[in-house]
């Protein structure tokens, strides 16, 4: 799938598609002390401008996004490792239960032995407002000739690019 960096409109789409895609990512809230980045699965929502994540109450992110509004960021992968992304934005801890049904399956619901009404049950929503994306959609074949061009030459390779663009 190829995307224009220099249209903010087609990098935001991508960006929201790959998130579906890909389903997970590593989630940290960057503000305070200092985290470790944890796996989480995501579960966007580009209309609102959203990713949802399902967590359990006794979590460090549950615990200390629960106090108000935190920053944080997801980042995210695609499977096939030609998009990458660093979304940043505000994390609180919710409680909707018209999202809890939304975003609920099997997957979610092993981890939660009640059910959707498990005491333990939090949400977490990040309401995004930037992301910094790397497309590189060169392949296998083309990455190898790049790396060879750019030993021989003592240039850089052509890999894709880099942009950054708002979620507001």
């Amino acid at each position: 799938m190829s995307t224009d960096t220099d249209s903010d409109k087609d990098v935001a789409k991508r960006l929201w598609a790959e998130i579906g895609k890909a389903g997970l990512g590593m989630l940290a809230i960057v503000d305070g002390e200092p985290q470790h980045f944890q796996p989480m699965t995501a579960f966007a929502d580009p209309e609102s401008g959203e990713i949802w994540f399902y967590t359990r109450a006794e979590t460090d992110l549950a615990r200390d996004a629960s106090h108000g509004a935190r920053q944080a960021m997801f980042v995210m992968q695609a499977r096939d490792r030609e998009f990458q992304a660093c979304i940043a934005g505000d994390m609180t801890v919710e409680m909707d239960r018209d999202t809890i049904e939304r975003f609920w399956n099997p997957m979610v619901a092993a981890w939660y032995p009640e059910g959707k009404d498990d005491p333990d049950l939090r949400l977490l929503r990040l309401q995004c407002h930037e992301a910094r994306v790397w497309i590189s959609e060169v392949g296998p074949v083309r990455y190898l000739w790049e790396v060879a061009k750019a030993n021989a030459t003592g240039n850089m390779p052509d890999l894709g690019g880099r942009t950054d663009v708002s979620l507001n």
